[in-house]
């Protein structure tokens, strides 16, 4: 593979994964800009090192019968992002906080795979639907879970956790 095409596929996982941590990063979220810019590269950098890996030990051409398999790395990458989406989960009282972050971290490491296995459009409209996820269905899903009677028929407390800092200007826990 042509150095310029490996480089294309780590610049254009970059950028998308930031797409999608700006959004994060605007609504104060832990888990921001640098964070999914950094999932999505690393991931995109393991597959193109599985995909690499594959073409050198092409049947034939292998030392001693050596093989690759691609799906190993893919699938322990999807692995992996489910320990760093772990983290960015918090239990507060009768609520849970973070899961759209984790759910984003584990889409932007897919984009990350995608752009490694050059597969641009997919992940371009990974990216498109994964934005119309987080900023079109945030008044809907508010719309259908308001705040009196959820969690068990108890009042929970407003979620302003997406919010502008606080008065202190910090939102964020260190």
């Amino acid at each position: 593979m042509e150095p310029q095409v490996l480089i294309w596929r780590l610049v254009l996982a970059t950028l998308l994964g930031g797409v999608l941590g700006v959004e994060r990063e605007a609504r104060n979220q832990a888990a921001g800009l640098r964070t999914h810019t950094l999932v999505a590269l690393g991931a995109c950098c393991f597959t193109l090192a599985s995909v690499y890996t594959e073409h050198l030990l092409r049947p034939g051409e292998s030392p001693s019968g050596a093989q690759a398999d691609i799906s190993r790395i893919a699938s322990q990458i999807v692995v992996g992002i489910g320990f760093l989406g772990a983290g960015v989960i918090l239990r507060l009282g009768g609520s849970v906080k973070g899961l759209t972050t984790a759910a984003n971290l584990w889409v932007t490491a897919a984009v990350g795979l995608a752009c490694g296995l050059g597969l641009y459009v997919v992940a371009g409209a990974t990216v498109a639907l994964a934005l119309l996820s987080l900023v079109l269905l945030r008044p809907v899903s508010r719309l259908l879970t308001p705040e009196e009677g959820r969690h068990g028929g108890r009042k929970a407390p407003r979620n302003d956790e997406d919010g502008p800092p606080t008065r202190d200007g910090e939102s964020r826990p260190d």
